[in-house]
C-alpha cells in the first residue's frame, strides 16, 4: 500500500487538479499491467472523526488521530512484485514531489475457517 501524505495547504487548486490528472493516467498505467487494485484521494481533515476504545470506554474526537504537520491524504494499493518496484512507482506519483509517500505491504487475514475457530476458542 502506499500511503500519500503531505500539507493539505501546500496545493493550489490547479496543482492539486494536475496531481489528479497525472495521478489518474499512473493509475491506468499500472492498471494495464495488472498491478493497480485501488487508489482514492481522502477529503480534508476537517471532515475527519477519531474513535478509540480505552477502558471499554468509546471515545470520539473530531478531526485526525495525530497532530502532525503531514496528513494522510489517499492511497494506492497496488501489486508490486518487490520494495524495489513500489518505490519506482512511488516515486512517479506526484505527492511525492511535495509530501512523502509511504511503502507498507499489507498484513494478510486469516483464512476465514480459521478466524471463526479463533473466535469461539
Amino acid at each position: 500500500m502506499l500511503l500519500i501524505y503531505g500539507k493539505e495547504d501546500s496545493w493550489t487548486e490547479e496543482e492539486r487538479e494536475s496531481c489528479m490528472i497525472e495521478s489518474m493516467a499512473i493509475s491506468k498505467e499500472l492498471e494495464s499491467q495488472g498491478k493497480w487494485c485501488a487508489a482514492s484521494p481522502l477529503q480534508s481533515i476537517t471532515t475527519a472523526t477519531s474513535v478509540r476504545v480505552r477502558d471499554g470506554k468509546q471515545q470520539i474526537v473530531d478531526g485526525p488521530f495525530a497532530e502532525t504537520i503531514e496528513q494522510l491524504g489517499g492511497y494506492y494499493i497496488i501489486d508490486a512484485d518487490d520494495l524495489d518496484e513500489a518505490i519506482a512507482i512511488a516515486t512517479r506519483l506526484p505527492p511525492a514531489k511535495k509530501g512523502t509517500v509511504e511503502i507498507r505491504p499489507l498484513a494478510p487475514l486469516p483464512e476465514p475457517e480459521q478466524a471463526e475457530k479463533d473466535v469461539i476458542a
